[in-house]
């Protein structure tokens, strides 16, 4: 708690930072996985804010995504790139997190699918990976523990909005989660942690420097959250608004922050060529099909019932709402 407030109250330079997140990714298990997939793991935070279920939708169509293109790869200086005869999927092993405050995580809105399971295993997760190409988990007990005991002191010692905290507590899990890329959604205004956007920008210059350290090919967008990010705001309610999003509709503000982080982590990774021609091949994903089917898969790889993942994913908007249930007393505004 002292070094807490310590840190809350004079701040770290960027070494010190890096070296705490450091002690945190390896005070637990870290995750190990093939050689092949070497370059190929990718994630997305977000700082949260409400009605953000850009991961349900973000998942799937980067996974949907495959092939290298001729062009540069991102964060190496401009080397070309070769198309390729095979697909070379990408792995979003996307560990996510509970409600913050007053707005819902992504695991909660997960688990209003009757059977959804978040709890996986690193092996697990590595056979999910394998046959469907992501999967969205919580934090296991192996991994970063440190990060539990600290995060539980800093609500209880009010330094919960220590900039280098928030650093290290974000980038150790990614850290231990040895990703390749990541992209960071640090969002502003009146709904989010950070009310103006000089303040995020100093969180998201934080996060970037850090993570390029870390050797994660890492980016960051500054979003507004001064109003709900599409119209859904509920678990059950967000979950059915991703699946527009999938099925290629959806409102446009959550379609478009989709498309441009997974627009970001698919030209890092050197699938694309630019941002921009990334933001247009995860477009393709969700118009084609290819990013709902992903969505199914994992479904079914998480443990929801077959015939429950295909009502979802292929059911009339009643007949999803019926598998997520309703609530008693309905008002629309």
């Amino acid at each position: 708690g002292a070094m807490l407030m310590a840190i809350r109250l004079r701040g770290m330079e960027a070494g010190e930072t890096l070296a705490l997140t450091q002690a945190m990714a390896s005070s637990g298990r870290t995750l190990a996985w093939p050689p092949a997939w070497h370059g190929r793991l990718v994630d997305k935070h977000s700082t949260g804010g409400v009605g953000d279920k850009v991961s349900l939708a973000l998942a799937p169509a980067l996974a949907a995504c495959g092939c290298k293109v001729r062009g540069t790869r991102g964060g190496t200086g401009g080397v070309p790139e070769s198309p390729c005869a095979h697909p070379c999927p990408l792995q979003v092993p996307m560990i996510s997190g509970r409600g913050l405050g007053h707005t819902g995580g992504t695991l909660d809105k997960l688990e209003a699918i009757p059977g959804f399971r978040v709890s996986q295993s690193p092996e697990e997760m590595q056979h999910i990976l394998a046959r469907v190409g992501c999967c969205i988990v919580g934090q296991s007990a192996e991994l970063v523990p440190a990060d539990r005991v600290l995060y539980g002191l800093r609500d209880v010692t009010a330094t919960v909005d220590s900039l280098p905290l928030i650093t290290a507590s974000i980038l150790s899990k990614k850290a231990a989660e040895r990703l390749s890329a990541l992209v960071l959604d640090v969002k502003f205004g009146g709904a989010a942690l950070y009310p103006t956007q000089e303040s995020a920008r100093e969180l998201a210059q934080s996060l970037v420097e850090v993570g390029t350290h870390l050797g994660i090919r890492t980016a960051a967008l500054l979003t507004r959250m001064e109003q709900p990010l599409g119209r859904a705001v509920g678990n059950a309610l967000e979950v059915l608004e991703a699946l527009e999003c999938l099925e290629g509709g959806g409102p446009p503000d959550l379609r478009h922050l989709v498309t441009a982080l997974g627009g970001v982590l698919l030209w890092q990774c050197g699938i694309a060529a630019g941002p921009e021609q990334g933001q247009e091949r995860l477009a393709r994903a969700l118009d084609d099909g290819s990013a709902l089917g992903t969505f199914e898969a994992m479904l079914g790889a998480q443990g929801v019932p077959p015939d429950t993942a295909r009502g979802l994913c292929a059911g009339t908007p009643a007949q999803r709402r019926q598998l997520l249930g309703e609530a008693e007393v309905c008002e629309e505004l």
